[in-house]
C-alpha cells in the first residue's frame, strides 16, 4: 500500500495545467457519500429466534427520506463517467488511427473496453472470488451465525453498479457518435424513452417494461457527461432548478415515492427499476454541481488538495466493493461481544453512530491495505489476437457475460450456495456459480480481445 501512495502522489504532483481537476473530485466524493449512506442507513436488528435482520434507518424516519434528493448521488458519478469516457475513447482512436504510432491496426473498441475494464474488474473479480470461496467453505462447514446468512445475501448487492457502468463502457462508441451528431437530441430521446417506459408502466400496466429504464435512464444520465467533455452543457441554474422542479412535481403529483434510494416494501421504487423522478433528480444534482465547479477548481489548485484527491482516488473503488463487508464485521463483532443492539433512530442508537462508523472506517482501511493492489491497472503480457479482425465482437460478447454476470450476482448473492439459490435475471436464471464464471470468462474475453498482438521475430 505505501508503493501506491507514493505512485499516486507522483502522479499528483506531475498533474498537466489542463487536466479537470473537479471530475476526479466528484468521482471520488460520490462514491464517499455512498459509503457514507449505506454505513448509516444500515440498522441491524436481532429477530425472535435470534436472527439478524438488517433494516434501513429511512424507513424508520420517514422524514429523513428528504435526505435522498441530496445524498443519493450515483447519478453525478454515471455524469463524471460519461465524461471520462467521451475524452477516453477520443484520445484512444486518434493515437490508433496515427499511421506511424505503435498502436496502428489494432481496434479502437476492443483496447478501449479492455482499458475501462481493467481498473474495473480487476478489483471487483478480487472481491467475488474471495468472497465466494469464504462463502462456500463457511456453508461446507455448517458454520452459522445470527448475521452470517443476510451478509452472504447482501455484500454482492452493489455490484450493480460494476454492471451498469459496464454497460456505459460497452454502449460508449454509438451513443457518443449520437451525441455528436445530435447533442442535446441524443439525451432527449433517452429521456423521451424513460418517460414513455414510465407510462405504460404506470398508467397502462404494461408488464416488464420498466427494466428497460435500467438503460434509458443511467444512460440519459451518461450522455450528459459527453455534453460536459464537449463544453455543451448549458446553464447549470437552469439545469439544476429544472430538474428540481420537475422531481417535485413528479412525486407531488404522481405516483413515485418520495426517497430516491430504494426502501422495503414500497409498490414502486424509483431507484430499482429507476423511474423519470430519478432522472429529474440527477439533473437537479448535476446542476448543482457544476454550478460549484469554479471555487472546487480554485480549492484543488492548492498541491495538498490535490495530493489528496489523487491518493483516494486511487483506492477508491476497492474502498467501495469492500465498505459493506466492513459494516457488516462491526455489527458482527459487536454481535460476538454480546453488545446489545439498540432500537434504530433511538437515542442510544444515535449515540453509538460515531463509534460504528469509525470502526467500519478503520475496517475498510484495512481491507484496502490488503485487497487495493488489486486496483492497479497493471500492463499485462501481450497476447496474440489483438489485432485481428473480428476482436471488436469478441469484446462485445466478453463484456456482455461481464456485466450480466456481475449483474446476476448482486441479485442473488452468496447465501445458500450449496442449495443452488437462484434469481431471475432477465429472462433467464441465473444461480452465483453460474453468474462468478460469466463474469470471469467476458473478462479474459475483453482482456484477449484488446490486448497487443505478439510481433512475428525477425528474421
Amino acid at each position: 500500500m505505501g508503493t501506491r501512495l507514493r505512485e499516486a502522489e507522483r502522479l499528483a504532483d506531475a498533474t498537466p495545467a489542463h487536466r479537470d481537476r473537479y471530475t476526479d473530485l466528484l468521482r471520488v466524493a460520490s462514491l464517499g457519500v455512498v459509503v457514507l449512506g449505506h454505513w448509516l442507513m444500515a440498522a441491524v436488528t436481532l429477530a425472535p429466534d435470534g436472527s439478524a435482520e438488517v433494516g434501513n434507518l429511512l424507513a424508520e424516519v420517514p422524514r429523513a427520506q428528504l435526505l435522498t434528493w441530496v445524498f443519493q448521488v450515483m447519478p453525478v458519478f454515471f455524469f463524471v463517467g460519461g465524461f471520462a469516457h467521451a475524452l477516453a475513447y477520443r484520445s484512444l482512436a486518434a493515437r490508433l488511427s496515427d499511421p506511424t504510432g505503435p498502436g496502428q491496426g489494432r481496434p479502437v473498441y476492443a483496447v478501449f473496453l479492455r482499458a475501462r475494464l481493467r481498473r474495473l474488474l480487476r478489483p471487483t473479480m478480487a472481491f467475488v472470488l474471495v468472497w465466494g470461496a469464504a462463502a462456500l467453505a463457511l456453508q461446507l462447514a455448517r458454520v452459522d451465525g445470527a448475521l452470517l446468512d443476510a451478509a452472504l445475501r447482501l455484500v454482492t448487492q452493489p455490484l450493480w453498479f460494476v454492471g451498469i457502468y459496464l454497460a456505459m463502457a460497452a454502449l460508449t462508441p454509438p451513443l457518443l457518435r449520437a451525441h455528436e451528431r445530435w447533442g442535446w437530441g441524443a439525451f432527449a430521446a433517452l429521456a423521451g424513452a424513460a418517460a414513455a417506459v414510465d407510462v405504460l408502466r404506470l398508467a397502462l400496466g404494461v408488464p416488464y417494461v420498466e427494466f428497460l429504464n435500467f438503460a434509458f435512464v443511467w444512460l440519459a444520465v451518461h450522455q450528459l457527461g459527453f455534453l460536459r467533455a464537449d463544453g455543451r452543457l448549458g446553464l447549470p441554474p437552469v439545469l439544476a432548478g429544472g430538474g428540481l422542479l420537475g422531481a417535485a412535481a413528479l412525486v407531488a403529483l404522481g405516483p413515485y415515492p418520495l426517497s430516491m434510494v430504494g426502501m422495503p416494501g414500497e409498490r414502486i421504487s424509483n431507484m430499482a427499476p429507476p423511474t423519470l423522478a430519478l432522472l429529474c433528480h440527477g439533473l437537479w444534482l448535476i446542476g448543482a454541481v457544476e454550478l460549484l465547479r469554479g471555487p472546487a477548481t480554485r480549492w484543488l489548485a492548492r498541491p495538498r488538495v490535490w495530493r489528496g484527491v489523487v491518493v483516494a482516488g486511487a483506492f477508491s473503488m476497492t474502498a467501495f466493493l469492500w465498505h459493506l463487508t466492513a459494516m457488516l464485521g462491526v455489527y458482527g463483532a459487536l454481535l460476538a461481544l454480546d453488545v446489545p443492539l439498540p432500537a434504530p433512530a433511538s437515542g442510544v442508537w444515535w449515540a453509538q453512530v460515531p463509534l460504528r462508523l469509525a470502526a467500519a472506517l478503520v475496517l475498510t482501511a484495512l481491507l484496502v491495505a490488503v485487497f487495493s493492489r488489486f486496483e492497479r491497472p497493471g500492463g499485462g503480457a501481450a497476447v496474440a489476437g489483438g489485432g485481428r479482425r473480428g476482436t471488436g465482437a469478441v469484446a462485445a460478447v466478453g463484456v456482455t457475460l461481464a456485466l450480466l454476470g456481475v449483474l446476476g450476482l448482486s441479485m442473488v448473492g452468496y447465501a445458500d450456495l450449496l442449495e443452488g439459490r437462484s434469481a431471475l435475471l432477465i429472462a433467464f436464471r441465473v444461480t452465483a456459480p453460474v453468474a462468478v464464471a460469466m463474469a470471469v470468462l467476458g473478462w479474459l474475453l475483453v482482456e484477449r480481445a484488446g490486448a497487443p498482438a505478439r510481433r512475428a521475430p525477425a528474421g
